[in-house]
Parts: C-alpha cells; sequence; structure tokens
C-alpha cells in the first residue's frame, strides 16, 4: 500500500512539475552524451596513437620523424580527426537539446512562428553561407588528408605548423610563434611540407674560370659524406645528385645540387649541407663571386623583358589562288 502511495505521488510531482523536469533531464542527458562521446573519441584516438608509438618502439610523436611515413600520417590523421569529431559532436548536441528544450517547454511555439523563422532562416542563410562553406570546407580537407596537427603548410594567407583544426578556423603557428587563425573556406590551396618527402636544393654560385668538374666533384663528395653521417643519415632517403650547371654568365656559374630528405627535415639538412660546402670551398681556394642580380616582379616586369612582345612585321602580301597558266596569252 505504501510502494502504491509513493508512485501516485511521484506521478502526481511529475505532472505539477512536468516541464522543469522535462527540461533538466534533457540538459543531463546531453552533458552525459558529450562526455561519453567524448571519452570514446578520445580513447579510440589514444589506442591508435598508442599503438603507432608502441608498434615503432618510441614514446614520443617527434621520434616517428625517423620510422615509416605512413605512421607519422596516421598519427597526425587521427588526432586531427579526433579534434573535429569533438567539434561536430558538441554542436550536433547543442542544437538538439535546445530544440528539445524549446519543444518541451512548449510544443507549439515553433509552429507558431514557423513564419518568422523561415524569414529569419532565409536572411540568416545569406550570412551563414560563409560559415557552411567554412565548416563542409573543414570536412574535406581532413577526410582527404590535406593537412593534420603538427603539418607545416603553406595555406597562403598564412605558412607555419598547423596546431588546431577545426570545423571552421584552423589555427597555424609561424616560425616567429604568431598565431593564425584561417577560415577553413578561405583556404583555396594547401602547400603540406610534411608529406612523403622533401628536397634540399643548394645553388653555388663559383667564379666563371674555375674547373667546374672539380667543382662539382667535391660539392657531391661533401654531400655523399653528410649522406653517410651516423647523426644524418636518418633524415636522408636517398643519394645526393649533382645536377650540373644551372645558369651561366661573365661573373659566375651556378651549380645545382639537390637531397632528398625526410619531411620536417629539410632546413637542418640544408644548413648543415651549406656549412660543410663552406669550408670545403675555402679548403680549394674558391672565393664565391659578388653577384648583382636583378629581379623583374609582377606584370610590368614581365612585359619590359626583352622578346617577351612580338615584333612588328608589315603584313604578308596574298598570294593568288589563281591557275598561272591561265594567264599566259595564246602563242600566234
Amino acid at each position: 500500500m505504501a510502494l502504491t502511495s509513493f508512485w501516485t505521488d511521484l506521478h502526481a510531482f511529475h505532472q505539477t512539475f512536468r516541464v522543469p523536469i522535462d527540461v533538466v533531464l534533457i540538459i543531463v542527458v546531453a552533458i552525459v552524451l558529450r562526455f561519453v562521446l567524448r571519452f570514446v573519441i578520445e580513447r579510440v584516438v589514444n589506442r591508435i596513437v598508442s599503438g603507432v608509438k608502441k608498434r615503432q618502439s618510441v614514446d614520443d610523436t617527434q621520434a616517428l620523424q625517423t620510422s615509416p611515413l605512413s605512421a607519422v600520417r596516421l598519427v597526425q590523421r587521427t588526432r586531427t580527426l579526433g579534434t573535429v569529431l569533438n567539434n561536430i559532436v558538441a554542436v550536433v548536441l547543442v542544437i538538439v537539446a535546445s530544440l528539445s528544450v524549446i519543444t518541451t517547454i512548449n510544443a507549439t511555439i515553433l509552429g507558431s512562428f514557423a513564419l518568422i523563422t523561415a524569414a529569419l532562416g532565409a536572411g540568416l542563410g545569406f550570412g551563414a553561407q560563409n560559415i557552411v562553406k567554412d565548416v563542409l570546407n573543414g570536412l574535406f580537407m581532413v577526410a582527404e588528408d590535406q593537412l593534420g596537427v603538427g603539418d607545416v603548410v603553406d595555406l597562403g594567407p598564412a605558412t607555419g605548423v598547423v596546431e588546431s583544426v577545426g570545423i571552421r578556423i584552423t589555427q597555424i603557428r609561424d616560425v616567429n610563434g604568431t598565431v593564425w587563425f584561417v577560415r577553413n573556406g578561405e583556404i583555396l590551396r594547401v602547400g603540406n611540407m610534411s608529406q612523403g618527402w622533401s628536397r634540399v636544393i643548394v645553388d653555388l654560385a663559383v667564379p666563371y674560370d674555375t674547373d667546374v668538374d672539380a667543382v662539382q666533384q667535391r660539392m657531391l663528395q661533401v654531400a655523399t659524406e653528410l649522406a653517410g653521417d651516423p647523426k644524418w643519415r636518418g633524415r636522408i632517403l636517398e643519394k645526393p645528385e649533382i645536377w650540373g650547371i644551372e645558369s651561366i654568365s661573365a661573373e659566375a656559374i651556378v651549380i645545382r645540387l639537390v637531397v632528398k630528405t625526410r619531411p620536417g627535415t629539410k632546413d637542418d639538412v640544408a644548413r648543415e649541407l651549406r656549412a660543410r660546402l663552406k669550408t670545403a670551398l675555402d679548403a680549394m681556394g674558391i672565393r664565391l663571386p659578388a653577384l648583382n642580380s636583378i629581379v623583374l616582379s609582377g606584370f610590368d616586369g614581365a612585359e619590359s623583358i626583352r622578346g617577351a612582345r612580338p615584333p612588328r612585321t608589315a603584313p604578308n602580301p596574298i598570294a593568288s589562288t589563281a591557275d598561272p597558266k591561265s594567264t599566259r596569252k595564246p602563242r600566234a
């Protein structure tokens, strides 16, 4: 009897305070669901990252730079997808919970303001199209693995390391430490310097009367020694190559040396290679010439280059198509 009375009183209490109770329940369920989904996403991301590190026998993600490139991309892409999924889950839950609360308070509110909602929706549609563009472009960039957290990218407006990829904003930190917030919808191109491999290109200008063969042989020897150094061996993917004379002038001859490296290590390898080349040239007694170069830029500069404009010529006379035999005079 007491149990029946308890349930009756509970039902009466719920009927009296139904709206506040339902609103509180919706909010509590949304919050609990948000924490559960976030926990699941982070758990999956951490398991994938930990699995990659365990297979490669490393403790830090940066150490994966010396591991297969697929492992690095897997870690970066997994973390990026985890961040984007967390943002999407939060936004969807807030929208669904808000609509549920409004419907619980008054089921006819949305219907009563249908015309106002349509007008506001049409007005906001023009303003929100940029937001929709940002969200869709961000999802496609992550899904297509155009960039990931930790990548060094050139997005046009900013160049630096990707710190965060959101559903609307991508955060880039440049070499000076400035954080750039770039809208995903404004990203028209992505230059990713952390995928696959990189290439060090060293153009060395030597005096015109220098023994080119001897300099090329010495440059290649220096680069090969660098590639065999235990400290730098893991950063260089292939044997260095001499591509030969890149340009020639009365003052100097420019010789190009290239080295294929792992992504993210190009600058370090280039600095060390230049230092060793400087020491080698000093030992050979070669002094680099002073070069005064003029670089033309823009349309005005491009049009001012001799030969860029077509030559002015007089129009060619139109040849007659008549049969020359028909113009001959008949013989007497």
